[in-house]
């Protein structure tokens, strides 16, 4: 086969080559990776096998520490790949524990400087959540969402999203027999800390489809980075068409961002109501595969004081979800800048959840976490919407292998 420069690596926006990184692929992904340095078929099964077990249980970063793999394959491997992740151009703690970084994906082309994304750590207790996201930007523009205000600009990659995770292993020491990075918060108990995956970072998971469904293929398996799919949970804003295919080819949890109980509020505060209305939300919600009391779908709800936390909305949230294994998350409203909302009082958030509680569902008032650093639930938002139009259009056709031209500024 005859290799040109882009196939070899990809040129950064510094004109620097850099050999692309097999962190966050699939199996198929690195038996194709095993096929262009010559790997024969027949010894690529087990190769991979060796290769994922190298990743993802270990989170080995150089070649030379696969000690299972021959020095001649290593040195082939490390002429033409790396194992390097995310670059960290961020790390913010919150006073309680909580870590956000902002990552900056490696460049896919001379006019793209690498996109940014924010993932959060939620330490608690008896878990670790890591938020991930799944989308770089946003396209639904949720008003009560910081998130929201930053445009669309690309979907994550399958290895972008399970890269979140091996950053964070990374950060956390959380890897076996891996000497941590200076700086990391390490487990004191041998235990590891992240323990769950929420898709409720940037973007909208079911708009990205391939890419999550793909990402929790990798993260999912118990040959690497073993998180069961009961421990992960995917979060959605109502992509009614693609709320069944999610319970069938991802089985994991179900979260709807609900928000309101009417359509003309919700079509407000997320406008994707005006599309996939409430009841065809919750029709689909009746119906997502694998649905029981061991299974329940989590309703989250924002409180948005004088907006959404009535009394009369909190027993017709009841009557909504009648019949539907569920819990009701009840979040209260983290500021940003530049909103109109605020949140609800503490004993108007109180007697919300009462009334739902006492119809029988959980409502669980979530702990703001997070908050000094912008790293609660709704105010994460990237450096890349400061991309522009030129940068995002390029960036857009080098992914579609078509040839740049000049944007509209």
């Amino acid at each position: 086969m005859t290799e040109t420069v882009s196939e070899m690596a990809a040129p950064a926006a510094d004109g620097v080559l850099r050999r692309p990184s097999l962190v966050g692929r699939t199996r198929a992904g690195l038996g194709d990776a095993l096929a262009e340095i010559g790997v024969p078929e027949k010894e690529r099964r087990m190769r991979v096998g060796q290769l994922w077990n190298w990743i993802y249980h270990y989170g080995v970063r150089e070649f030379d520490a696969m000690t299972t793999i021959g020095k001649g394959l290593r040195a082939q491997l490390a002429e033409r790949f790396s194992l390097d992740l995310p670059e960290v151009t961020a790390e913010q703690v919150s006073t309680d524990g909580t870590r956000k970084w902002l990552l900056r994906m490696p460049s896919t082309g001379p006019h793209d400087r690498g996109a940014e994304i924010e993932c959060v750590y939620i330490p608690e207790v008896d878990r670790g959540t890591l938020c991930v996201s799944s989308q770089v930007g946003c396209t639904l523009t949720c008003t009560f969402c910081h998130t929201g205000t930053q445009r669309l600009v690309r979907n994550l990659k399958t290895e972008e999203i399970v890269a979140q995770l091996m950053v964070a292993r990374e950060r956390l020491g959380d890897f076996p027999n891996r000497k941590a990075p200076d700086g990391a918060f390490v487990p004191n108990d041998g235990g590891r800390f992240v323990s769950n995956i929420v898709f409720m970072g940037m973007g909208e998971p079911l708009y990205n489809f391939d890419g999550v469904r793909d990402a929790i293929d990798v993260i999912s398996d118990d040959q690497g980075l073993s998180l069961g799919r009961r421990r992960i949970t995917v979060s959605t804003s109502g992509v009614v068409p693609q709320i069944g295919p999610l319970g069938e080819e991802m089985g994991t949890m179900l979260a709807i961002s609900l928000h309101a109980v009417r359509d003309d509020l919700r079509n407000e505060l997320v406008p994707l109501n005006k599309k996939y209305p409430i009841k065809d939300l919750l029709e689909a919600c009746r119906n997502y595969p694998g649905l029981s009391n061991a299974k329940r779908i989590t309703f989250e709800y924002v409180m948005l004081k004088g907006v959404n936390d009535s009394d009369a909305e909190a027993r017709e949230l009841v009557r909504l979800l009648k019949g539907i294994p569920a819990k009701i998350n009840l979040i209260p409203f983290n500021p940003w800048p530049g909103t109109r909302y605020e949140c609800s009082d503490w004993d108007r958030i109180e007697r919300f959840s009462e009334i739902v509680f006492r119809a029988g569902y959980a409502s669980p008032v979530r702990t703001p976490r997070g908050r000094d650093i912008l790293a609660a639930c709704g105010q994460l938002k990237s450096e890349t919407e400061k991309l522009s139009a030129r940068a995002r259009l390029m960036l857009e056709q080098d992914e579609a292998g078509a040839t740049p031209a000049v944007a509209a500024e």
